[in-house]
């Protein structure tokens, strides 16, 4: 068995999930005028908890509930002590603008008054729920078509800033994740040196690419646009095209970090795909040519926040149990390998459209 991180649970620990069960689901919708007719399924999510309901005819007055009678709604039960209230209220206000713009985006529907409520000491909110599949990213088109709408959103995110959710930079992604890590001590004691170096080798580099690059504009981003956050209606049906899910991770940044994660394959692949998504974003909104250098240090950015992230919620009963390997050697040499590949990678001449 792999080394477990030193943090990992104790039986007499109770993560606060543990409580959520599906009876207080239900009655965190009933207080809200929504009423379950008892099928429920949770669906894949490790940072939150969020689950697909069949609504009966909801309680009380009013249109927007009369609307979802007999409607499937997803409720979303935010993880304790990741965002505050104030934080998770300027996601909804950001996809409220979105849609009011006529953007697919599927944004928290406003019951009993508000978009965040709370129950039994958790926040949650309610959005509709919308069917399809991942995008084909393979096709050219579905690429130019996701890179419409992709600036369509940064045209709106550029609009204002965000007043209290962070920015993603070198120290909010790289050097507080290490700081994570290493007081807490997640590294066995024969790869903590060897990452440590990996590290510290990528983020001077990554720190040098970016002085490089120069000012760079930032606006609130997506955050977190990787394929399976895009859900895909084929053409021919209603709603054809991309819808944008789960802002979570909404934060400020530049334009590229909502692009770089629909890439993959290899350099020539990569180019392709860049040229589609970059020729359909310049339709409504020009791009930065620039920040293509910022791919490869944003790679690196997530790979480190990645593991700090795993540590952070490994007192979540369901980590120790997705991903048994976290904390084993095997996994941190990995890390590390990945490190100076990145290393290198930032060092090559950056993708080009």
């Amino acid at each position: 068995m792999p080394k477990q991180p030193p943090q990992t649970v104790s039986p007499q620990k109770i993560h606060a999930y543990e409580h959520l069960t599906p009876d207080v689901v239900l009655d965190a919708l009933a207080s809200v005028g929504l009423l379950g007719d008892g099928r429920l399924m949770a669906l894949s999510s490790y940072e939150n908890r969020v689950y697909q309901v069949h609504l009966e005819a909801p309680t009380g007055e009013g249109d927007e509930k009369s609307e979802l009678k007999g409607e499937l709604v997803v409720v979303k039960f935010y993880r304790p002590d990741r965002w505050t209230d104030v934080q998770i209220l300027e996601e909804h206000s950001f996809a409220a603008e979105l849609m009011a713009a006529e953007i697919p985006v599927v944004g928290a529907l406003v019951l009993a008054g508000k978009t965040l409520n709370h129950f039994k000491g958790f926040s949650f909110s309610v959005s509709p729920s919308r069917g399809g599949r991942r995008p084909e990213l393979d096709d050219l088109d579905v690429l130019a078509w996701i890179g419409r709408f992709l600036a369509r959103i940064h045209s709106v995110g550029n609009a204002k800033k965000f007043t209290h959710r962070p920015a993603l930079d070198l120290q909010t992604f790289g050097y507080a994740s290490r700081d994570v890590l290493l007081t807490g001590a997640y590294l066995p004691l024969d790869m903590e040196s060897r990452w440590r170096k990996a590290f510290e080798e990528a983020m001077l580099t990554a720190q040098a690419v970016f002085e490089s690059v120069g000012e760079v504009q930032t606006l609130r981003l997506h955050g977190d646009c990787h394929p399976g956050n895009i859900l895909w209606t084929p053409e021919g049906l209603a709603g054809a095209g991309p819808h944008f899910v789960d802002l979570d991770d909404a934060r400020s940044g530049p334009a590229v970090q909502d692009l770089w994660m629909l890439l993959s394959g290899d350099r020539l692949q990569c180019n392709r795909q860049l040229g589609a998504l970059v020729d359909g974003y310049e339709e409504f909104r020009e791009f930065s040519r620039a920040e293509l250098a910022l791919i490869e240090p944003l790679r690196t950015l997530r790979l480190v926040h990645y593991s700090a992230w795993l540590a952070q919620r490994w007192h979540d009963p369901i980590f120790p149990i997705n991903f048994p390997w976290f904390g084993s050697s095997d996994y941190w040499k990995g890390q590390v390998d990945m490190l100076e590949q990145q290393n290198e990678a930032m060092q090559e001449a950056p993708l080009s459209v």
